[in-house]
């Protein structure tokens, strides 16, 4: 077996051998530059026999050649419906009436190989194999097999991932159009989600990673504002992003937060961040309001609230137009950012059909509740409309 290091992602190879072939070729070129092409049988198929399209791949990688309805002969063999291997990566099909180069992107083995080990470096690579004759020059129709992409990754850190385990997002697409804010689902197969320091076998934590590359596979993943931990067992997260486009990768990691071996990562996607849409403005001297319950108040477990609003016009949710809005009842907790959309939960509740009441049932005790207005698609006004906060006491 060839081994010598590339300069161009891979080594394969012994530096004579390989120019003792370079010699071969060139001499076989000029004595086949007058004769036809070795024709190949109907159904001819060269193929690699246990790697698929997208595989993940380890730096040094076996392959395995396939081939149907020929058989195997050493090159300058003149047997009938023979030839020999050749890989070709990182590289298009080279003219098909000439000898295939011999280099670093296109692999000869003349001597009848039926498999090899390569090794290549980290990242994106193509496959393909091409068979040729005695003289290293493909057949006629050419016996080649599908340009296969794969992926070479370096081994990650002490803990094994099951074979088939995989990483994805759930809903987010590569080219997606998202808002500043939008929310991020984790997909998992093949294993289960525990929080960091669970030494659960089959299990790990996940990472997402904003604007970077992957980091070294076999140490714990950085925590900073590009890689962010969610070792809590989160299967979800919020994300706030500047206008612009960003690239997002799921990584999941052990107890330790270091991937796994091999590791798992998602396909790095990009996304687009729209423009803010400017806020609606509120009309001068515009007021929310309770109407009838104060501060204070003591009410049943059951209660109407009744809402109020002067100087500016009640509009369902949708219907953009000047100087109208629609109600939200917050619940004890504080005023949400005013530059989003407010969010909708049983502590923000949403009055989207233009409704200016509502009965609620509460817990005994004591509640804060609050009044604000929002525009046709739920953003506060500029500046916001807001009753004060009133507290409340449910017997």
């Amino acid at each position: 077996m060839w081994v010598c290091r590339a300069s161009r992602g891979f080594s394969v190879g012994s530096l004579p051998v390989l120019l003792a072939v370079f010699t071969s070729i060139a001499l076989c070129g000029q004595a086949r530059a007058d004769d036809g092409l070795t024709p190949s049988p109907p159904g001819a198929e060269v193929y690699f026999i246990d790697i698929e399209n997208g595989a993940i791949v380890p730096e040094t990688v076996k392959l395995n050649f396939g081939l149907k309805k020929m058989g195997v002969a050493p090159a300058h063999s003149d047997l009938p419906h023979s030839g020999h291997h050749h890989v070709l990566i990182d590289t298009p099909l080279p003219p098909l009436n000439r000898p295939i180069p011999a280099d670093f992107n296109h692999l000869h083995f003349g001597s009848g190989q039926t498999t090899a080990e390569i090794k290549l470096t980290p990242g994106p690579h193509t496959l393909q194999l091409l068979l040729g004759d005695k003289d290293h020059i493909p057949h006629t129709p050419p016996v080649m097999s599908p340009v296969l992409h794969v992926t070479v990754v370096p081994p990650g850190g002490p803990t094994a991932s099951p074979k088939d385990a995989r990483i994805y997002f759930t809903q987010l697409k590569d080219g997606d159009v998202v808002a500043p804010e939008f929310k991020v689902h984790f997909g998992l197969k093949g294993m289960g989600v525990a929080p960091a320091k669970s030494d659960r076998p089959n299990s790990g934590h996940h990472h997402l990673l904003i604007d970077t590359d992957l980091p070294e596979l076999d140490k714990p993943i950085p925590s900073d504002f590009n890689h962010l931990h969610f070792g809590s067992g989160q299967t979800e997260a919020s994300v706030r992003l500047e206008p612009g486009e960003h690239t997002l990768q799921l990584l999941f990691a052990d107890k330790d937060h270091i991937p796994h071996n091999p590791p798992l990562f998602s396909e790095r996607i990009r996304v687009v961040v729209a423009q803010p849409k400017p806020r609606s403005p509120s009309a001068k001297n515009s007021e929310v309001y309770f109407i009838g319950l104060k501060d204070g108040a003591v009410v049943s477990r059951t209660f109407t609230v009744h809402f109020g609003l002067s100087e500016m016009g009640v509009a369902p949710a949708g219907i953009n137009k000047p100087n109208t809005g629609h109600h939200h009842l917050i619940i004890d907790t504080a005023l949400p950012p005013v530059d989003r959309p407010i969010p909708s939960d049983f502590r923000h509740l949403h009055f989207g059909s233009g409704q200016t009441e509502v009965t609620l049932t509460l817990t005994p005790g004591k509640h804060t509740l609050q009044l604000l207005l929002g525009d046709s698609d739920h953003v506060p006004h500029d500046p916001p409309v807001t009753s004060p906060p009133i507290t409340i006491e449910v017997k």
